[in-house]
């Protein structure tokens, strides 16, 4: 029989890839919910990203059970779900390096995107956030909300400090490398998977060539 410790490590990290398909895929729900920062944070590309993604794991998952409940000397499942664990890396990989290279250039990035959005959105963002304009509160401000009501108001502010890059960004920078942190940590759990599940292969073959090559249950 296969050893005992090496079914729970299995189920263990099993059960983690599990959790980690639903987690993007609960994520990828919940923030699609209308929040006018996050909104601009957060793109419909990268959430369909993460939804596909989570999805994907599930369907791993999925594999995983039916590779572990056949008869002990066939490794076929076994091999499949090596391979597509692999593909799993491989789409983790691209993802994550995407959102680390959008962190590159993140003030020019979320500048394009203040520039792209509607006056209703400028004058919401910066309600919320308490600040005017992008780089500066002379540039690109929106006047009216609750905030920054007139220009008299605005011209009383410090140019830099009182603008909106800086809370921007930094909303930005704890989502998004949170996000990308997390997301090579399935590919750490992708590829812990890809060892377990060779070692369980191996296992298997091992336990059949002393049984003669036959097979039993």
């Amino acid at each position: 029989m296969v050893s005992r410790k090496l079914m729970a490590s299995w189920a263990l990290f099993d059960f983690c890839l599990l959790a980690a398909g639903g987690i993007s895929v609960a994520f990828s729900i919940i923030w699609r919910k209308p929040d006018v920062l996050m909104n601009m944070i957060i793109s419909p590309n990268d959430l369909n990203s993460g939804l596909a993604l989570g999805i994907i794991l599930l369907i791993t998952f999925v594999i995983s059970i039916g590779a572990v409940v056949q008869r002990n000397h066939i490794t076929v499942g076994f091999v499949i779900l090596n391979w597509v664990l692999v593909v799993d890396a491989l789409a983790i990989t691209i993802i994550g390096t995407m959102d680390w290279f959008y962190t590159l250039r993140e003030r020019e990035n979320f500048h394009q995107e203040w520039l792209k959005a509607t006056q209703n959105t400028r004058v919401a963002l910066q309600d919320q956030l308490r600040c005017c304009g992008y780089f500066f509160t002379n540039e690109s401000v929106e006047l009216g909300g609750s905030y920054c009501t007139n220009q008299a108001f605005v011209s009383g502010l410090n140019v830099t400090a009182d603008a909106c890059v800086g809370p921007i960004t930094a909303k930005a920078d704890y989502t998004l490398n949170n996000i990308f942190t997390v997301v090579y940590g399935f590919m750490a759990l992708a590829s812990m998977c890809v060892i377990k599940k060779r070692q369980e292969d191996e296992r298997f073959k091992k336990i059949d060539a002393k049984r003669g090559g036959r097979g039993f249950v």
